[in-house]
């Protein structure tokens, strides 16, 4: 199956919610798929609590990775 979006970043829900304002201040809005939610609406336990992965659209990528980086970045201070 081909896809056009690629992941960007995974991690916590913390760290996503800081990517996701700021790729949205340039007018980027990701896709975020959270296994945790799916698996507690299925019933079942999360594999990583919180864990979060966060996808853009092919034609974003190349703006979307340096929004990333910085935000990174910026909370390893």
């Amino acid at each position: 199956m081909e896809t056009h979006y690629t992941r960007i970043f995974t991690g916590n829900f913390i760290t996503v919610n800081l990517i996701i304002s700021r790729l949205e201040e340039i007018g980027i809005r990701p896709i975020i798929k959270d296994e945790t939610e799916s698996g507690r609406l299925a019933g079942f336990g999360p594999a990583i609590p919180g864990h979060q992965e966060l996808f853009v659209h092919n034609d974003e990528l190349d703006k979307a990775i340096p929004i990333v980086e910085s935000a990174l970045a910026e909370l390893k201070v």
